[in-house]
Parts: C-alpha cells; structure tokens; sequence
C-alpha cells in the first residue's frame, strides 16, 4: 500500500457555484475536469486524502501538518458559509509522517489544539482545501483527510517531503491519494489580482508541458526570474506531490487550463504507472545537498569554524565549547560579537554583545553561538539535527561611538545602537532589505520598544564580518 493516485487542483473560490453564481460558469472546464479528476482518485481505491494547501500555516522552516480528530471549515468568507465540511483526520498516518520526514531531514510541525494556540493558528479547512474538497465531494469522494501547509523550504526538501508522505502511507498500510491544491500566475492580464508581468503566461504554458510531460527536474529547475513574475502559489506543493511518486512512472495528464480572471487555472492527474529506477530522484537531491553543505562548510572562516563547533559540543554534551589551545593574536583581544545563524536563507537566530563580556573574542563568539541558537526568543531552539543546513555569519564590533544625527549614518557600513533611557535596541549593518538611514533606525526603535517619535541617543559602530 503507498500513493495510488495524485493530481492538482485549482482553488479559487469563484469556481463553487454558491460563491459564483453566474461567474462560475467562467471556469467550467475547471470545474468538470475537477470531477473527472474526483472520480478517477475514487476509482484508484484510495483509502485517505493528503491535500496540500498554499494558504495553510506555512513555515520558512518545516511543513505543518493538521493533527487533531477531526478537521472542518467553511466558505463563510467568501459568502457561502452554508458550505461547510467536516472531515475525519487520519492520525496515524500524520504521526508515520512526521516520522518518516524527520528521517530525511525534513521538519513537520503537527499542529494540535495546543501547538496551534501557541503559534496563533486557526485549524479551520482554509479556502485552498475547502475548494477541491466540495468538488471532490460532489464526484462522490469522502476519504478521510490530512491537511498539510506547503513549507518555504528548498525544493529539494519539498521533494523529501513527498517522499516521505509514500513511505508514511507504505508503512500505515494505506492507500493513499496525494493532491496538490494550487493556482498557477496571478499575473496573466492587466486586471489581474496582483497586476500584469508577461511571463505569467510563459510560466503557464511551461507548467502545463512539465507537468503533462511528469517532468519534475524541469519543474524544479524553472527560471528564479520566471517564477518570482508569475506570481504563483501553487509550485511548492506541485513538487511535494511528485516528490510522493519518487522512484516510479508517471502517466500525467493534463485535465483543463484556463485563465478567465487573469489567473492560471490546472487540473492534472497523475497516475503511478510502476517502478521506473530512472526516476530515483531522491538520493540524488540529497547527495548534492550533502555535498554543497560540505562545500560551504569546509570554506568557512576560523570564527565561525570556533562557533559551528562550539554548538557541536553544546550538542554533544561536553563542557569545553572551543579549543583555547590556538588562538590567533588578532582573536586574543577582548570585543563584542553577535553570532547569526540563517536556515534556507531565512533568519534563525541571532544574539550577540555590544560590549565583551569575556576574555577574549574567540569565547564571545563561542557562548553567543550557542545563545543563538537555543535562547534567542524569537525562534525555537534549534536542534542538532539542522546543524548541517545552518549557514552562520559572525560580526565582531568597533567600539560604538555617538553621534549627532541621521546624516552620520549609514545602512551598508554602520550598525545604530538607539537608546531611550534603559531602552536599547541594535541593528547590524548590511543587511538585507534594509537600504535607508530611516527603515534601519525604525527598526532598531521596534527592537527596543522606543516609539517613533520619542527623543533618543543614537551610537553607530562598524563591524568585521566573517562568513
């Protein structure tokens, strides 16, 4: 037993008559081809439905997965609140995949009632789910359903993530349908939704061809450029599905497309059509992740080889973070540091000392590591486990030094320090996304909890980075 159907479904609201009326008639080739698609995953004898959504709880650094009993929502939103489904959960087949995930090195949040007041997430079916399954319902499909939230993770990862849903399903036992839930551009007319970029219609036509070709390196290895102007949501859990075929055929085959609203809607089924080892794609992905990470962790300066280090041995349990045997003269001083760790290129941690608190800078890097890594509030504790995916950055501090006005600033060269009292709030220098005095300054003001308008002293210091 593992993944005995898949397929991708478009979600806008429009499509269901109770919302659309008339203008539903607009996407009707959406609309049947959704049917034929219902009744073809009904034919395949799947025992439970995985859906995923764009629109979930998505997460920068793992995938979130519904678990608790039973899952409902409704289109109240969008003025059908008389359309409205509850769905059984299938919590086995959650916990095997979170379990199967971890093995491959992907992070899956189960989201239970507690876990989802903690995070302040609402576990109501959003609309990306609640879409398909009217129209599944109506091709007479009533399975029970795990929601998951696509991830901003690399695409290899999500491919993992796919896999890992086949492996949960072989191990529960259960047949299992995969269905990704997903519009492709936004951008396809000059009234469209989120406005026009012309390669909209050229990522489109690419999708349909990929996808009806079962060609998922293609689909991965699409144009940055291509995929930013789209404007799409429904590329991440495309992959995630295919990643759920990993090692098989696939016969795909294109339903309907069709764009009336300026927005690309695809329906497409996807078949296993048996093994097929010229399509083992997992061990590849994986290998050259492996390899890249050791590439980029063999380069790395001695500061931060002293950090990734000290957060082995933290991990490890050992007292003595670093090696004091080999200091080099210019670490033997005393200075502030801050320690930056970064997982798929977002931030996951970041403490740091405007003033040095201990002997030399090689221990002030060595305890900011690990203080960036499990007490930073913002983020929950890393883990050992994604040591290998963090790339870690450390800046050593000049003695910051006050100055008069915003004209002594500067984003690219200058840390600020803004000080209020006993309220103090530090931004680094040359970082991304912040490209004015002002936005650098108003940020440091929100990190100290100062209002915009209150009087403040402001400090400027330079930096040495180390990558």
């Amino acid at each position: 037993m593992s993944i005995v159907y898949g397929g991708i479904c478009p979600h806008p609201p429009i499509m269901v008559p109770e919302v659309g009326g008339a203008e539903a008639d607009k996407v009707i080739s959406s609309r049947r081809a959704v049917l034929e698609l219902g009744r073809r995953v009904k034919e395949s004898g799947a025992e439970a439905l995985v859906l995923i959504s764009p629109h979930g709880p998505v997460f920068r650094d793992g995938i979130a997965v519904t678990a608790v009993p039973a899952v409902e929502g409704d289109l109240g939103r969008f003025g059908a609140s008389r359309v409205r489904f509850k769905v059984q959960n299938h919590l086995p087949l959650v916990e095997e995949i979170k379990g199967r995930a971890a093995e491959l090195g992907v992070t899956v949040l189960p989201l239970d009632a507690k876990t989802a007041r903690r995070y302040g997430l609402d576990l109501e079916l959003d609309h990306g789910t609640m879409v398909p399954l009217y129209f599944l319902r109506e091709a007479g499909l009533d399975l029970p359903l795990v929601p998951v939230a696509m991830g901003l993770l690399p695409y290899p990862r999500l491919y993992a993530f796919g896999a890992a849903l086949a492996r949960a399903a072989q191990n529960v036992g259960l047949k299992v349908a995969v269905l990704a839930s997903g519009d492709m551009s936004h951008r396809l007319t000059p009234g469209a939704p989120a406005g026009f970029d012309p390669r909209g219609k050229e990522f489109d036509r690419e999708m349909a061809r990929l996808v009806g070709a079962a060609d998922i390196q293609g689909i991965m290895n699409l144009d940055a450029a291509l995929v930013d102007g789209a404007g799409e949501c429904g590329l991440r859990p495309v992959i995630i599905t295919f990643g759920a075929f990993d090692g098989l055929a696939v016969r795909a085959e294109v339903l309907s497309y069709e764009g009336p609203f300026g927005v690309g809607y695809m329906v497409a089924a996807l078949a296993p059509a048996g093994p097929d080892p010229r399509r083992r794609l997992l061990e590849k992905l994986t290998g050259e992740e492996k390899k890249a990470a050791k590439e980029r962790i063999n380069k790395e300066s001695f500061l931060v080889r002293v950090a990734r280090r000290s957060l082995e041995n933290y991990f490890a349990g050992r007292s003595r973070l670093y090696d004091d045997t080999e200091i080099p003269p210019e670490f033997a001083r005393r200075a502030g540091a801050f320690v930056s760790l970064h997982k798929y290129g977002q931030l996951r941690g970041c403490i740091g000392t405007v003033t040095p608190r201990y002997e030399h800078v090689v221990e002030e890097v060595a305890r900011n590591a690990v203080s960036a890594a499990v007490r930073d509030p913002r983020f929950y504790p890393v883990t050992e486990d994604e040591l290998p995916d963090l790339e870690i950055s450390v800046d050593v501090l000049a003695e910051p030094e006050p100055v008069d006005g915003l004209d002594k600033l500067d984003p690219k060269k200058y840390g600020v320090i803004v000080q209020s009292g006993r309220r103090q709030g530090l931004l680094l220098p040359d970082l991304e996304g912040v490209d004015t005095v002002e936005r650098q300054v108003d940020i440091a003001r929100q990190k100290a909890g100062i209002g915009p308008h209150e009087p403040v002293q402001l400090y400027r210091f330079e930096v040495k980075r180390y990558h």
